[in-house]
């Protein structure tokens, strides 16, 4: 059963992947256009990219909770309900400076490596780097510290 769960992700993954591409996505120059309301030059397609995935994905959520059940699994398997706090209004934020700025968030950035753009190379290795810091830095002293 493990394996075909991994083959399910794959492709779920190069799908995902794939509608990156097909849409254009995968241009931090579009993604830029979509988010610079000011310049007189807006591009929609992001939007129109965002209301096709609901409009899949809505009714796909609908009947998994009519099924109840996971069709790959004995259960989901969710993350734990947390409260808004510091960590999270600051990851939030820097994620959102950092899609601004790059005009990438790392599904697309991580679908877009086969470009060929040192942009994109640059994004994926500071998102690797973060990544590191966190778990070897930040992780620590979140459990050390006492929580409020």
């Amino acid at each position: 059963m493990m394996l075909w769960r991994l083959v399910i992700t794959l492709l779920a993954g190069l799908l995902f992947g794939s509608g990156l591409a097909l849409s254009g996505m995968l241009d931090p120059a579009r993604v830029l256009g979509f988010l610079d309301l000011a310049s007189g030059h807006w591009d929609p397609s992001l939007l129109l990219v965002l209301g096709g995935a609901l409009l899949v994905a809505m009714p796909a959520v609908q009947l998994q909770r009519r099924l109840a059940r996971s069709l790959l699994d004995n259960q989901f398997h969710l993350p734990p309900i947390s409260p808004v706090d510091r960590r999270l209004v600051l990851g939030a934020a820097l994620f959102g400076l950092g899609w601004g700025l790059a005009g990438l968030c790392p599904g697309p950035a991580l679908a877009a490596l086969g470009l060929g753009i040192a942009k994109i190379y640059g994004f994926v290795a500071a998102l690797v780097a973060g990544m590191m810091l966190h778990d070897r830095g930040l992780a620590g002293r979140e459990t050390a510290a006492p929580k409020a």
